[in-house]
């Protein structure tokens, strides 16, 4: 196999685990919408959010794979950054509203299986995306696999605010670990658009 031909299979590879990604987030707006209504979950209505930021960050790493050019890549870190920016703004709010109304959501067990699955899925595509960006010297889809591996975080974090909601009744606990998914999002956009002043 030439090193032409081993780009193209990478590329391809990448470009499947986005579609992937795609079609389990697309479920995955669909379900959440059901079971953040059903159990009044402010932590599985973020998530479902979070699913929707994760469709345009995929939307985006396909649309750079199938083209090249420095301005293209720059413009494709810069819409991941900004995905990530909303996701910090959306749960530092939704956190903050949750913990000074004192809201309780009802126990979810379906919430639970969904969002343990989905952590098992978005660590298994951030490996390899990371990996497959790391062979093709892709910024953009190391850069969304970090996104995934965000969304599998926040799926921890749901699932433990869920379980602790669900178990000993710590309504609180889920609201708090939304905080340490607003520290990641925050700093990986900071991270991104650093890199981009440096490269512009």
């Amino acid at each position: 196999m030439t090193s032409i031909d081993h780009a193209a299979m990478l590329v391809e590879r990448g470009k499947a685990f986005e579609w992937i990604t795609l079609g389990w987030n697309l479920i995955g707006v669909i379900v959440l919408a059901f079971l953040a209504t059903a159990a009044a979950s402010v932590a599985l209505v973020g998530f479902g959010l979070d699913s929707l930021i994760e469709i345009g960050a995929s939307t985006v790493v396909l649309w750079e794979l199938s083209g090249t050019g420095e301005a293209r890549r720059l413009r494709a870190l810069r819409m991941i950054g900004v995905a990530f920016i909303a996701l910090a703004v959306y749960l530092l709010i939704q956190s903050s509203a949750a913990l000074l109304t004192v809201h309780q959501a009802a126990p979810s067990v379906a919430g639970i299986v969904w969002t343990s699955v989905t952590a098992v899925v978005m660590f298994s595509l951030a490996a390899g995306k990371r990996a497959t960006g790391r062979a093709l010297g892709n910024p953009v889809l190391i850069t969304e696999g970090r996104v995934t591996f965000i969304d599998g975080l926040l799926a921890v974090a749901v699932l433990l605010g869920l379980v602790l909601d669900l178990a000993p009744g710590w309504w609180w606990a889920d609201p708090l670990a939304g905080y340490v998914i607003v520290y990641c999002a925050a700093r990986e956009a900071l991270s991104i658009f650093r890199s981009h002043e440096g490269s512009s």
